[in-house]
């Protein structure tokens, strides 16, 4: 079976409940996203934490549109369904410069304009592996079950070169024989690291992900020039990236929720 079939193959398997007779699914481990400003957690379903990204292969950096999770910084939602979400609490204060589109509306990174709000993530995987596209870049035919490892930041998309350049963070080649980005984000709060799973609009708390992660996410938002986005697309990178993705809707029911300690 092939490394995308057997991803398939898990997802349906959330899908053996009818949903018309269940509330969430059942028998699956904790599931992301959250409020990482709440504790509260009563999956009971354990499984060993990922070392830290030092210690494993980057595989994949992705964004998505809004914030999936909800947290100190960007609290203000934005809506339900694919592209809902939450937005940095600082959206409201951005000016009309900060605000105009430099691409307008042609740039090479779609589905992000000035004033929106990105959830970045850096996938890791305990598999020796290249990096690549997908999740299924983080898996190989020897390395079904891997540690996973996201480090994520949520930022806040405006047209200032002062702002951060995204393509500081992006892949940076190999350290000490391990796949690593340049940089992680710093700055931005100390990250709240839990147990979940993969994330994305194709999960609910109806159909869950099937697959272990430990989460790192940092609590602020930091500013990010729009411009170093279309760049990063422009110049190509590795993970063949040139979109912000969709979200998954928060994760609310205590039971999909391991404790956050």
């Amino acid at each position: 079976m092939t490394i995308r079939a057997t991803i398939a193959a898990l997802a349906l398997a959330a899908t053996a409940l009818p949903t018309s007779a269940q509330q969430y699914c059942r028998g699956f481990g904790p599931q992301t996203p959250r409020d990482i400003s709440s504790p509260t957690g009563t999956n009971a379903r354990s499984f060993s934490p990922a070392p830290p990204a030092t210690r494993l292969n980057l595989c994949n950096i992705h964004t998505h549109t809004q914030a999936e999770h909800r947290g100190p910084g960007f609290s203000i939602h934005a809506g339900d369904g694919e592209h809902g979400g939450y937005r940095c609490n600082g959206t409201s204060a951005l000016t009309t410069a900060e605000l105009q589109d430099p691409a307008e509306g042609h740039g090479a990174f779609h589905g992000v304009v000035p004033g929106d709000t990105i959830e970045v993530h850096w996938v890791h995987t305990s598999c020796d592996i290249a990096p690549g596209p997908g999740l299924g870049a983080c898996l190989s035919p020897s390395c079904a079950n891997p540690q996973l490892r996201v480090e994520a930041q949520v930022f806040l998309v405006v047209n200032d070169p002062g702002a951060l350049d995204f393509r500081d963070f992006v892949y940076g080649g190999k350290v000490n024989g391990l796949h690593r980005a340049k940089i992680l984000p710093t700055g931005t709060g100390r990250p709240v690291v839990f147990a979940g799973s993969t994330t994305g609009p194709s999960y609910t708390e109806e159909i869950c992900s099937p697959l272990q992660v430990t989460w790192s996410v940092r609590p602020d938002c930091a500013r990010l020039d729009v411009s170093s986005l279309h760049a990063w697309a422009e110049e190509g990178n590795i993970f063949e990236e040139d979109h912000s993705h969709g979200v998954r809707a928060l994760v609310t029911a205590p039971e999909l929720l391991a404790p956050i300690e």
